[in-house]
């Protein structure tokens, strides 16, 4: 069911004051009262239903979630998981949860961080659940709710699979509480969880809890984007704006436009550059004097977050007070300690600290994750005052503002400069306005040449952002699925995900009713078993007999004597077989018999579905058939001699490994390629199958690879890549990108030992990146270190020691 919520239906629910005792005893906690898409969630919740709940970023769905937590808090030894898509996030709900519930009650799992995996509140990314799923862990046990926090990452191409993944295997029991961004498609993704999930509110609000005033700033004029007159329908376009912008941003503008003034229009002056535009110094500058901070600059590049801190700092501003100052100095050096002296040189640190006491910093992807982590403290406290960021800032950190600057509105997409889409707008803009501090936020877009404001009036008015799944099966999930339950149930299963649901709404209905259907045969065929005999078998020789004694009664007339002769014969072979059958003489027979006929109607209806879904298979099923054919060729799937498709004992191997390239790690594992590395030849190979390089990167020749044993096993590995990538290719999949060795040598020497200087100088990297990929490397040898045998399992433990260390080790995040 959708709830979209009327004016009629706000006033009920605001009417609705007295809820039940455990509501009540919910909202008495809480410092403010719940909006109505927030009760209607919770009382949903209450009701026994799963909800997907989509609103605008701050909008407070975060509230729905801790009343999930609030009700398992309520049971005996129920349990609650959160899952979040980044570690950052994670670790943010893991210590605010903490705070409510206290540590013995709360967990965190994020692949690289295990603390009291046991406790009824279990905070964890989603795909350490989805490893759970498949591993049918115990601490599934009384599991109650499932938080799935930013659900929309479902779309993501990259790990958009493993939500859907999860929402798929969950019990059938737990009940799932998705929290999405607000999405133009979230009815069709509530029937989609309404299909695979069972009963689902879906409750969508548009509403933003702080008004959101839009603005663009031409040359040192901050005008309203928007008519704000009351004179003009609702989005048009401010007049002056338009005739501002047609004069050139103000450079030839009349006299009586130059003299007007917009709402928060700045004073003369300023530098600007030579289209006319303010530099960042002076538009940090003009929003201090209209209280328009903190601030959040949206920047779509690394190094221009980290020039912009530059500029404002060089202009010698400072936002901050000496006592914040003081304040600031003390919670970095707290958070700071135990970085290692000879490397705040190597990160920045006292330019960067420099920049914090000021209240101006940056905050992007390639920065420490313990730097990033201080900036966000900081701006939460509303010590820093002005962010610059990339568009990752937009995506689940609770960072609000009270501004968002847009210098542009195009980014690099990896091969081109592209608008952004109405989605990201409205990603953006929505950290602006903080809830219970400000009563409206404020958006700013700088003007350049050639800008339309009809076209940015467009943009900010739509609120297209289209949830489309990116779900393709791997070689993993093939395993992992035909294991526990078989080729065809897993072919069906995947025949109820998203995508194929996007692709032919009516097959996850027709899916899930064969699996239900499934479910009631397994049931039938339970009681028609007879201790003496197969009893499928006998009731089909009872069938077999009966469907040839109509045949020939129907056709007596009409059949010749050859003809009935034949007929006979095989009736009394038929029926010498069923009197010779063990079952005949079963006491309980008949019995039997009955439920036998059950199975037998349920079992044509069932196939006739199947047939049905058959004719419908869309790519989602292809697909896991060619992955499949590629798995039964190398001998990872075997048929045994009733033809059943099970997993080998490498098949089982595989199970267990998780990530882009696990049949090439498996394969390496199988043929020992490794046996012979030491613990740093094992962790540049690791480094080298997750590294991502860069567009414009090229191979390492062997002049800059660590020497002595990972050459040979390098290229042993670059073998069994290529060997696999002509096999997915002939069997129509996509195949894979080469094996990168940019941070080999790098991931060599740190294992090793060398100084991070000399490490980061190697890789060519941020000290963000190479903590990342750092990160990734860990994962991958974590896992080798669990399914390995002997000496490649060995060396991945020590390879795991040798490189959480430094920087590595004590950044809490990825």
């Amino acid at each position: 069911m959708t709830t979209e919520l009327t004016p009629s239906e706000r006033y009920a629910l605001s009417k609705t004051r007295q809820g039940s005792p455990k509501l009540e005893r919910f909202r008495a906690g809480l410092s403010f009262d719940l909006d109505p898409f927030q009760l209607q969630s919770c009382v949903s919740l209450e009701n026994g239903d799963s909800v997907l709940v989509a609103a605008p970023t701050g909008a407070g769905k975060t509230i729905v979630a801790e009343f999930a937590v609030f009700l398992a808090m309520q049971q005996s030894h129920a349990k609650v998981f959160y899952t979040a898509p980044m570690k950052a996030l994670s670790n943010q709900k893991f210590q605010e949860f903490v705070a409510e519930y206290g540590s013995d009650n709360v967990g965190l799992l994020t692949g690289d961080t295990n603390i009291n995996s046991g406790a009824r509140i279990v905070v964890m990314t989603t795909e350490v659940l989805r490893n759970m799923l498949y591993a049918d862990s115990d601490l599934l046990r009384d599991l109650s709710f499932v938080i799935m926090d930013e659900v929309h990452y479902l779309a993501d191409r990259f790990r958009g699979a493993v939500w859907e993944e999860v929402i798929i295997h969950l019990p059938q029991q737990v009940r799932l509480v998705s929290l999405s961004a607000t999405v133009s498609n979230a009815e069709e993704f509530g029937d989609w969880l309404q299909a695979v999930r069972g009963e689902t509110a879906v409750i969508v609000s548009e509403e933003r809890p702080v008004p959101l005033d839009q603005h663009i700033l031409v040359r040192s004029k901050m005008l309203d984007l928007f008519d704000s007159s009351g004179l003009a329908a609702t989005n048009r376009v401010n007049p002056e704006l338009v005739q501002l912008v047609r004069s050139g941003g103000g450079r030839n503008a009349p006299a009586n436009v130059r003299q007007r003034r917009g709402r928060y229009q700045g004073g003369g002056g300023g530098h600007r550059g030579a289209e006319g535009r303010m530099d960042r110094a002076d538009i940090v500058k003009l929003l201090g004097e209209r209280n328009l901070l903190p601030a959040i600059f949206f920047i779509f590049s690394r190094v221009g977050c980290d020039q912009a801190v530059k500029q404002v700092l060089r202009a010698g501003v400072r936002l901050t007070t000496a006592e914040e100052r003081d304040e600031i100095r003390e919670i970095v050096e707290e958070r700071c300690r135990t970085i290692l002296d000879e490397d705040l040189a190597v990160l920045g640190y006292w330019e960067w600290l420099e920049g914090l006491q000021r209240g101006v910093a940056a905050h992007h992807a390639g920065m420490l994750p313990a730097f990033k982590e201080v900036v966000e403290e900081l701006f939460q406290k509303k010590l820093v005052k002005a962010v610059f960021a990339t568009e990752t800032l937009a995506l689940g950190i609770n960072m609000p503002a009270r501004t968002v600057v847009l210098e542009k509105l195009e980014k690099f997409n990896g091969e081109a400069r592209v608008p952004i889409t109405p989605g990201e707008y409205t990603q953006l803009t929505g950290r602006a306005g903080r809830r219970g501090i400000d009563v409206e936020g404020h958006s700013v877009i700088q003007w350049q040449d050639g800008l339309d404001p009809q076209a940015v009036a467009s943009l900010a008015s739509r609120r297209t952002y289209p949830l489309n799944s990116s779900f393709t099966p791997t070689y993993n999930m093939a395993v992992n699925l035909i294991e526990q339950f078989s080729r065809e149930r897993a072919r069906d299963i995947l025949e109820s995900s998203f995508a194929q649901f996007q692709a032919d709404r009516a097959v996850v209905d027709i899916a899930r009713k064969v699996r239900s259907q499934e479910e009631s045969l397994a049931g039938y065929e339970s009681s028609m078993t007879c201790h003496l005999g197969d009893f499928r078998e006998y009731s089909n020789i009872r069938r077999e007999l009966t469907d040839l004694e109509r045949k020939g009664a129907s056709r007596a007339d009409t059949q010749s004597r050859a003809e009935r002769d034949k007929r006979q014969n095989q009736l009394t072979v038929l029926r010498k077989r069923l009197k010779q059958h063990p079952s005949h003489s079963c006491p309980d027979r008949e019995n039997h018999a009955r439920w036998a006929e059950r199975w037998w109607r349920l079992k044509k209806q069932t196939d006739d579905l199947s047939r049905q879904i058959r004719t419908r298979t869309g790519a989602v099923a292809r697909i896991f058939d060619r992955v499949t054919d590629v798995l039964l060729e190398l001998g990872y799937l075997v048929r045994d001699d009733h033809g059943t498709v099970t997993a080998s004992v490498h098949g089982r191997t595989l199970r267990r490994i998780y990530g882009e390239r696990d049949l090439l790690v498996a394969e390496c594992l199988r043929r020992g390629v490794w046996n012979d590395l030491d613990p740093a030849g094992l962790a540049a190979m690791a480094a080298s199958l997750v590294y991502e390089p860069r567009r414009d990167e090229g191979q390492l020749s062997d002049r800059y690879l660590p020497k002595g044993a990972f050459r040979p096993a390098l290229e042993k590995t670059t073998d069994l890549w290529a060997t696999l990538d002509d096999l997915e290719r002939a069997h129509k999949l996509p195949g894979s990108n080469p094996i990168s060795t940019g941070l080999a040598l790098a991931m060599n020497r740190w294992a090793q030992g060398t100084s991070l200087d000399q490490v980061l100088q190697d890789a060519e990297l941020a000290a963000g990146d190479f903590v990342r990929m750092t990160k990734q490397t860990i994962d991958l040898l974590d896992q080798l270190s669990v399914v390995a045998e002997g000496n490649v399992g060995r060396t991945a433990r020590k390879a795991l020691d040798a490189i959480r260390r430094g920087i590595v080790a004590y950044s809490s995040v990825a």
